[in-house]
């Protein structure tokens, strides 16, 4: 199994997905016309993504979701509360192309088996989800608030991780974000700081070799070198050895990442 994050962050989120039968996206955060973008600048045809999973309805995961799904014929799997909540821009999906699941519940799309499970977050039933293909396993865990044992062992020993490292708190609190939207972010139903991200990773980790993605930066109250560090730190006062054990790497708003093997190096 490959992947490869197409978009993280404030202006969109998407991640593309690719086993021996199956090319699938995770969320559609960007316009039609930049998904088909970057699937090309990581050598991909739009026309070959045979399906869409959507974590919940905020803009920047499904806007381009209308757009790309009905250019390409191409099916949409996500939650009734999620599909009654989309926004209007997204525009009518056809009925056929539309897939309702519950959260909670596991689907098989060929070789791919996908679990999806409850996040907290101010949407209306929002998903994390675990993509496995044989004994592969990616997790994609984005857009909480707080992260619990139920989530942590439906995650625990994957491969790799696409994790939300949101936002630092003093760069939050200090900056010019009106208090309620601080004071949302901040919640249990806003989204993960640095310091929860590095927490609930070293409760996650098993530290043979897997990758970590810090994903869903803030634009206005975060740095890469911050969380990197933040969570670096974390990491090895636990016991892990970030560069060795555990392979801690970087997602972009403005482009692709290149495409990434899910395939766990046992270190001896």
């Amino acid at each position: 199994m490959r992947f490869s994050i197409l978009a993280s962050g404030s202006s969109g989120n998407a991640i593309f997905v690719e086993s021996e039968k199956r090319r699938i996206l995770i969320d559609a955060g960007l316009s039609g016309k930049q998904l088909e973008q970057r699937l090309r600048l990581i050598g991909m045809d739009p026309s070959t993504i045979s399906a869409i999973l959507i974590s919940h309805e905020h803009i920047d995961h499904v806007k381009g979701l209308g757009v790309f799904s009905r250019r390409y014929q191409i099916p949409v799997y996500l939650n009734e509360a999620t599909f009654q909540s989309l926004p209007k821009n997204v525009g009518e999906i056809p009925p056929s192309l539309i897939h309702l699941i519950e959260t909670g519940s596991s689907l098989e799309l060929d070789d791919l088996y996908i679990d999806c499970f409850p996040i907290s977050h101010d949407a209306a039933d929002p998903m994390a989800f675990t993509v496995t293909h044989q004994e592969e396993r990616l997790a994609v865990v984005t857009d909480l608030g707080y992260v619990n044992q139920k989530i942590i062992d439906r995650v625990a020993g994957a491969d790799a991780f696409i994790w939300e490292s949101n936002h630092d708190i003093e760069m939050l609190r200090m900056g010019t974000y009106p208090w309620n939207v601080k004071r949302r972010i901040l919640s249990d139903i806003g989204h993960l700081s640095n310091q929860d991200a590095g927490e609930a990773l070293a409760a996650c980790l098993q530290g043979d070799g897997q990758q970590v993605f810090l994903a869903h930066l803030s634009r206005d109250n975060n740095l890469t070198e911050l969380a990197h560090l933040t969570v670096k730190n974390i990491l090895e006062e636990a016991g892990f050895s970030v560069g060795r054990s555990v392979q801690l790497l970087q997602t972009f708003e403005d482009r692709p990442t290149s495409i990434h093997e899910v395939k766990r190096k046992v270190l001896k």
